[in-house]
Protein backbone atom coordinates (compact mmCIF):
# COMPACT_ATOMS: atom_id res chain seq x y z
CA UNK A 1 0.00 0.00 0.00
CA UNK A 2 1.43 3.41 -0.90
CA UNK A 3 2.38 5.88 1.80
CA UNK A 4 -0.21 8.49 2.64
CA UNK A 5 0.53 12.18 2.37
CA UNK A 6 0.74 14.09 5.65
CA UNK A 7 -2.86 15.36 5.49
CA UNK A 8 -4.34 11.90 4.95
CA UNK A 9 -2.09 10.44 7.66
CA UNK A 10 -3.48 13.11 10.00
CA UNK A 11 -6.98 11.77 9.30
CA UNK A 12 -5.87 8.26 10.27
CA UNK A 13 -4.32 9.62 13.49
CA UNK A 14 -7.50 11.52 14.36
CA UNK A 15 -9.63 8.44 13.63
CA UNK A 16 -7.41 6.24 15.82
CA UNK A 17 -7.63 8.78 18.64
CA UNK A 18 -11.42 8.95 18.45
CA UNK A 19 -11.71 5.16 18.48
CA UNK A 20 -9.37 4.83 21.47
CA UNK A 21 -10.91 7.69 23.45
CA UNK A 22 -14.43 6.33 23.23
CA UNK A 23 -13.41 2.64 23.07
CA UNK A 24 -15.64 1.82 20.14
CA UNK A 25 -15.35 -0.48 17.14
CA UNK A 26 -14.57 2.35 14.74
CA UNK A 27 -13.09 5.80 14.64
CA UNK A 28 -13.25 8.08 11.61
CA UNK A 29 -12.19 11.48 10.39
CA UNK A 30 -12.94 13.61 7.35
CA UNK A 31 -11.37 16.71 5.81
CA UNK A 32 -13.67 19.21 4.15
CA UNK A 33 -12.91 21.28 1.07
CA UNK A 34 -11.75 24.16 3.28
CA UNK A 35 -9.17 21.91 4.98
CA UNK A 36 -11.02 21.60 8.28
CA UNK A 37 -11.06 18.17 9.95
CA UNK A 38 -13.78 16.41 11.89
CA UNK A 39 -13.40 13.20 13.89
CA UNK A 40 -15.97 10.89 15.43
CA UNK A 41 -16.52 7.41 16.81
CA UNK A 42 -19.28 4.85 16.40
CA UNK A 43 -22.62 5.88 17.93
CA UNK A 44 -24.65 2.92 19.21
CA UNK A 45 -27.71 4.06 21.11
CA UNK A 46 -31.10 2.37 21.47
CA UNK A 47 -32.80 5.11 19.45
CA UNK A 48 -30.19 5.54 16.70
CA UNK A 49 -26.95 4.14 15.37
CA UNK A 50 -24.25 5.78 13.25
CA UNK A 51 -21.04 4.41 11.88
CA UNK A 52 -18.04 6.48 12.85
CA UNK A 53 -17.79 7.82 9.31
CA UNK A 54 -21.47 8.78 9.25
CA UNK A 55 -20.93 10.66 12.53
CA UNK A 56 -17.84 12.46 11.17
CA UNK A 57 -19.72 13.45 8.01
CA UNK A 58 -22.63 14.68 10.15
CA UNK A 59 -20.22 16.79 12.22
CA UNK A 60 -18.77 18.29 9.04
CA UNK A 61 -22.20 19.03 7.61
CA UNK A 62 -23.46 20.57 10.84
CA UNK A 63 -20.42 22.86 10.79
CA UNK A 64 -21.22 24.09 7.28
CA UNK A 65 -18.97 21.88 5.15
CA UNK A 66 -20.03 21.88 1.52
CA UNK A 67 -17.81 19.04 0.36
CA UNK A 68 -15.14 16.55 1.41
CA UNK A 69 -11.57 16.06 0.23
CA UNK A 70 -10.83 12.77 2.04
CA UNK A 71 -11.94 10.41 4.78
CA UNK A 72 -10.40 7.74 6.98
CA UNK A 73 -11.84 4.86 9.00
CA UNK A 74 -9.92 2.91 11.64
CA UNK A 75 -11.43 -0.47 12.45
CA UNK A 76 -10.57 -4.12 12.88
CA UNK A 77 -13.10 -4.94 10.15
CA UNK A 78 -11.76 -5.91 6.74
CA UNK A 79 -14.20 -3.66 4.85
CA UNK A 80 -15.63 -0.16 5.14
CA UNK A 81 -19.35 -0.43 5.83
CA UNK A 82 -21.58 0.47 2.88
CA UNK A 83 -23.41 3.10 4.95
CA UNK A 84 -20.06 4.79 5.64
CA UNK A 85 -19.09 4.85 1.97
CA UNK A 86 -22.50 6.23 1.04
CA UNK A 87 -22.21 9.04 3.61
CA UNK A 88 -18.96 10.21 2.00
CA UNK A 89 -20.22 9.72 -1.56
CA UNK A 90 -23.23 11.94 -0.85
CA UNK A 91 -20.77 14.85 -0.63
CA UNK A 92 -17.82 13.73 -2.73
CA UNK A 93 -18.09 11.14 -5.48
CA UNK A 94 -14.32 10.59 -5.75
CA UNK A 95 -12.84 11.49 -2.35
CA UNK A 96 -10.45 8.79 -1.17
CA UNK A 97 -11.59 6.76 1.83
CA UNK A 98 -8.65 5.30 3.74
CA UNK A 99 -9.27 2.07 5.64
CA UNK A 100 -6.72 1.47 8.39
CA UNK A 101 -6.39 -1.19 11.06
CA UNK A 102 -6.35 -0.30 14.78
CA UNK A 103 -2.56 0.18 14.64
CA UNK A 104 -2.94 2.77 11.88
CA UNK A 105 -1.65 0.55 9.08
CA UNK A 106 -3.37 1.32 5.78
CA UNK A 107 -5.34 -1.68 4.54
CA UNK A 108 -7.00 -0.10 1.51
CA UNK A 109 -7.78 3.23 -0.12
CA UNK A 110 -11.16 3.42 -1.82
CA UNK A 111 -11.23 5.93 -4.64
Amino acid sequence: MPDLDAEDQKLVTLARSSRARVRTAEGAAVRDTDGRTYAAATVDQPSFKLTALQAAVAAALSSGAEGLEAAAVVTADALVQEASVNAVRDLAKTAPIVLADPDGNVVEVLA
